[in-house]
């Protein structure tokens, strides 16, 4: 690959090579079955996946006989779904306005995407202006806070998290969405809370990230940056690698 190559890759693709990995991780699948089975639909219901991504979780629900609408502001990730999922169907839209009518939909699902949200509240006023009433809406996603990882430097990986976590829009989205959901007058409110343990190699590209996060916002010095990669790549070949991450999954009804 020349340079520049390199320069013109679109970084969606990135993003895109980074789900695909977390779609294949131990409980991924399990997850967004769980997502599913909380929304309640019966066949032929609709739904609308917000940040579809590259588009599987619309898939899954296709095959559940359920009429699913994928959403996503990236062009390039619509462009993706639809050319791996080609029966599906897919719309270029954001959060804070659905090209949905009024309470037209019976579900809502949104995984990993409230975290990259300024304003959720928006977010949640149009959840509930689509949903019909009795819908149901679904909420997916990590604490950037709550990375538990295990390290000869506790104090060092403490801050590589907190500091990651403070280049993230809303990196508490996911500890808020119960209050998030009654104060968007969503009822029958429930949140469960699914702990993944993660320990192989997989994981490096995640933590990497974290590391490179800390170090260009100049919570950490690239020396400490290298030196801790360095050694959970150690623990990586020796198996002794060890991630935890709560997934908090949320859901609720808009009162009919």
């Amino acid at each position: 690959m020349t340079k520049e190559t390199e320069q013109t890759q679109d970084p969606t693709d990135d993003l895109i090579a980074l789900l695909d990995a977390a779609d294949r991780l131990p409980g991924a699948a399990e997850l967004r079955s769980r997502s599913f089975d909380l929304l309640n639909l019966r066949p032929r219901a609709s739904v609308v996946d917000v940040g579809c991504g590259a588009g599987r979780a619309v898939a899954e629900l296709a095959e559940r006989g359920v009429k699913a609408i994928g959403v996503d502001p990236d062009e390039r990730m619509i462009a993706v779904a639809r050319s791996r999922w080609p029966a599906s169907d897919y719309r270029i839209a954001g959060a804070y306005e659905l090209p949905l009518a009024d309470a037209s939909m019976d579900g809502f699902r949104a995984d990993k995407v409230f975290h990259e949200l300024a304003e959720p509240e928006r977010a949640l006023a149009e959840a509930h202006r689509v949903l019909a009433p009795g819908g149901r809406i679904v909420l997916i996603g990590q604490d950037w806070d709550t990375f538990i990882i295990d390290s000869d430097d506790p104090a060092l990986t403490r801050t590589i998290v907190h500091a990651r976590a403070d280049l993230t829009v809303s990196p508490h989205a996911a500890r808020r969405y119960r209050n998030l959901l009654l104060e968007a007058a969503f009822s029958q409110v429930t949140v469960d809370a699914h702990t993944g343990v993660l320990t192989g190699s997989a994981m490096l590209p995640l933590l990497t990230g974290l590391a490179e996060g800390a170090c260009s916002a100049g919570a950490v010095t690239r020396e400490q940056a290298d030196t801790w990669v360095a050694g959970q790549r150690k623990r990586a070949v020796t198996d002794r690698l060890f991630l935890a991450l709560p997934m908090f999954v949320a859901a609720a009804t808009r009162p009919r």
